[in-house]
């Protein structure tokens, strides 16, 4: 089974780990790093993909201020989405040609972690075709989207675990109006840790990708993103 390393890098300003990823996915597109997996989380933060659309984000730039929440227009796929404490993401850098060259299943991969973790906490979570993530009804539970460029990834997915606070109502989540946005915390019907989340997550992630995750050291990543 393929190795791949994972760094558990805490809490990362989303800008910071913004050009974190886009300096190791121009590394492994020239062969100078293995596949990696990024474990974080981000302060309150909105983002914008390809397809995201300014009035999306409803409330005014002096709330936004007020509230500490950034904004970054960015190259993944999707509309407007949330980051912020309670979330468990992962950021995979990997190089598709050694995964089938076939974004659509690993995009279908991302989304089977999410599931098996929820499941992990009695939600039965479903998918919701032509809609990228995870759902309980119209309930969004969790997010992917991904960049790729010479068939690297970078991006990924982002379950809500506990939000502390939930500000998805500043946003018209993916751009569908209509759509909440809930924790697993909410739903579940047992106590949810985002430690366990985060345990769960990596052991699903190594399940459904067919990979041995190894931790990385701190040294070594510092390294390579200089």
């Amino acid at each position: 089974m393929k190795q791949v390393a994972c760094a558990d890098l805490g809490v990362v300003p989303y800008g910071e780990a913004l050009l974190l990823q886009r300096r190791l996915q121009q590394l492994r597109r020239e062969g100078r790093v293995p596949d990696l997996l990024l474990a974080l989380q981000h302060p309150p933060v909105i983002t914008v993909g390809r397809l995201g659309k300014p009035e999306h984000i409803l409330a005014p730039p002096r709330v936004l201020a007020k509230l500490g929440v950034e904004v970054h227009w960015v190259e993944r796929g999707g509309d407007v989405t949330y980051h912020g404490p309670g979330q468990l993401i992962l950021y995979p850098i990997f190089d598709l040609r050694e995964h089938g060259r076939d974004l659509r299943r690993f995009i279908a991969s991302l989304e089977e972690v999410m599931l098996r973790v929820a499941r992990a906490f009695g939600v039965e979570a479903h998918r919701h075709p032509g809609f990228p993530g995870i759902w309980l009804g119209l309930k969004k539970l969790g997010s992917v989207g991904v960049h790729v460029r010479g068939w690297v990834t970078m991006h990924g997915l982002a379950l809500n675990v506990d939000l502390k606070p939930n500000l998805f109502p500043l946003i018209v989540p993916c751009g569908l109006h209509g759509v909440e946005a809930a924790s697993l915390a909410e739903v579940a019907s047992q106590p949810v840790s985002l430690e366990e989340a985060h345990r769960l997550a990596r052991e699903a992630f190594s399940q459904v990708v067919g990979v041995e995750l190894v931790p990385l050291d701190a040294e070594v990543l510092s390294k390579w993103s200089a």
